[in-house]
């Protein structure tokens, strides 16, 4: 069996969509990562905020985060392909995230091996050696 990875999805919608509409979407997205053995981990409304870049004709885009849990790689083709066809979505992003988080942890645990190996000297120790 696969590996479980942990991804992160923010996905922009018209800024004049009623809530409603985003809600729908969500829900959608949700029983996909639920078929799919997934798990949603987080949620989050981020609101209308201003774009980066003008998308169409909009200046802001309300925002909405995903961060969910899964062993099949297919789910990720089956949110995108869900979000490309749904109207009020004007752009997604989806990233793996457990990639970036082990290697971070490698580079700490390397970090402290390093630490560990060869202690550092207080700093006032050298400056009083040398006087």
């Amino acid at each position: 069996m696969a590996e479980e990875r942990f991804y992160e999805l923010i996905f922009i919608c018209q800024p004049d969509t009623p809530e409603p509409e985003i809600d729908k979407v969500i829900a959608t997205l949700q029983q996909s990562i639920e078929e799919q053995q997934g798990r949603l981990e987080k949620l989050e409304k981020w609101g209308a905020r201003k774009l980066a870049y003008r998308i169409g004709k909009n200046r802001e885009g309300f925002y909405v985060f995903l961060a969910f849990r899964s062993r099949q790689s297919d789910l990720i083709k089956e949110l995108e392909r869900r979000l490309k066809v749904s109207e009020p979505v004007l752009k997604y992003l989806t990233v793996r995230i457990d990639e970036e988080l082990k290697r971070q942890s490698k580079l700490a645990a390397r970090r402290e091996r390093r630490l560990a190996r060869r202690p550092r000297k207080p700093a006032g120790e050298s400056a009083t050696a040398a006087g």
